[in-house]
């Protein structure tokens, strides 16, 4: 078990890394973004909530309408 949590832990800060100033440029693309359009992952979240018919979980409100 202790080893399990040692490689867990390790794996964990292994993870972790410093961005120098000059790397930040590159991290900064839009290549590199998790939802590299705003607008159509607003509108496809907005499509999801419709279609479900529930709202919650993404910090949105509404019912299954459509309307909001």
């Amino acid at each position: 078990m202790k080893v399990l949590l040692a490689t867990a832990l390790l794996l964990t800060l292994y993870g972790c890394e410093t961005v120098q100033p000059w790397e930040r440029g590159t991290l900064a693309k839009n290549e590199m973004q998790w939802q590299p359009d705003v607008m159509e992952g607003s509108l496809q979240e907005h499509i999801q909530l419709s279609k479900e018919a529930s709202s919650g979980g993404s910090g949105a409100a509404g019912g299954g309408c459509g309307c909001n």
